[in-house]
């Protein structure tokens, strides 16, 4: 996918309208809606809590920031802002630091077309075999390679594995890279009804098995599934590590976001600032 700069910005304004402005909840026990001219989220327990989407001039930020941080200190939750490279208005950052946020590192938005992506000549390493993950046991294998890959270990992972699973399983696709019985590498993708993007989320691999191909594997696997369904992109939050080898299997630079993490003064009652919806995929 090589567009020219109208292209770009058209498919911005796509990713802006579907993946941000039109995000539906994580999972059946989230809620999203639109506060003004922020859209946010809220979720029970370790769910994921924060703004998915601003529209803000000089005029209405500062006092749109209070709000979103009056209405979650009210839940007793920390969250986060996600604000990505062209949101309005300028020097957005420094209203959010101002305001009592840190930033946590950067991630690139990338955006493949899935045919490309599904086509790619990528064979299994030898002795890896790929397996659906379709219930409580394979979601149980996926945070066993999260907390292997990412050296802590995130049961909200698993959580959102499995509600996804019972309440809405068209909308998930997870994946664990087997080494005989040995879970080394686990992914997931997330799709809307009616959206043309799908995300892909949670990608790791244990340390002995990294530079292997096997990540390039879930990849051009969740892009498979993609092209199966009509759906024409996929987009990645990535990280340093991840956005390299997404460059290199064709993904291209769409911009990017920085997570500002909000907490209250005694630390969050009912969820983290964080959660796993919204973990980037690294490799």
């Amino acid at each position: 996918m090589r567009s020219d700069h109208e292209g770009r910005a058209r498919l911005l304004a796509a990713y802006d309208r579907h993946v941000r402005e039109g995000a539906p909840p994580d999972t059946p026990g989230s809620r999203v809606e639109r506060a003004g001219r922020v859209v946010r989220q809220t979720s029970p327990g370790s769910g994921w809590n924060g703004v998915l989407w601003s529209d803000l001039d000089e005029d209405t930020a500062d006092a749109a920031i209070a709000a979103q941080v009056a209405y979650y200190a009210g839940h007793g939750s920390g969250f986060e802002w996600k604000l990505y490279g062209h949101d309005r208005p300028a020097g957005l950052d420094a209203r959010l630091r101002a305001a009592g946020f840190t930033p946590e590192p950067a991630e690139t938005v990338l955006v493949g077309r899935t045919e490309e992506l599904a086509a790619l000549p990528v064979e299994p390493p030898a002795g890896i075999t790929l397996h659906a993950v379709a219930d409580e046991a394979g979601a149980d294998l996926m945070e066993r390679v999260h907390t292997e890959a990412f050296g802590r270990h995130r049961p909200g992972i698993r959580e959102l594995v499995v509600e996804r699973l019972r309440g809405a399983p068209e909308t998930i696709a997870a994946v664990v890279a087997m080494a005989g019985g040995v879970p080394v590498s686990a992914a997931r993708m997330e799709m809307q009804p009616g959206s043309p993007f799908a995300g892909l989320w949670g990608g790791g691999t244990v340390p002995a098995w990294r530079g292997r191909g096997v990540y390039r594997l879930l990849v051009a696997h969740r892009a498979r599934i993609a092209a199966a369904r009509g759906i024409p992109y996929l987009h990645v939050d990535a990280s340093a590590q991840s956005r390299p080898i997404l460059e290199r299997l064709g993904f291209d630079v769409l911009g990017t976001t920085v997570p500002y993490v909000w907490e209250p003064p005694t630390g969050p009652a009912t969820g983290p600032a964080t959660g796993p919806a919204r973990e980037p995929d690294p490799s």
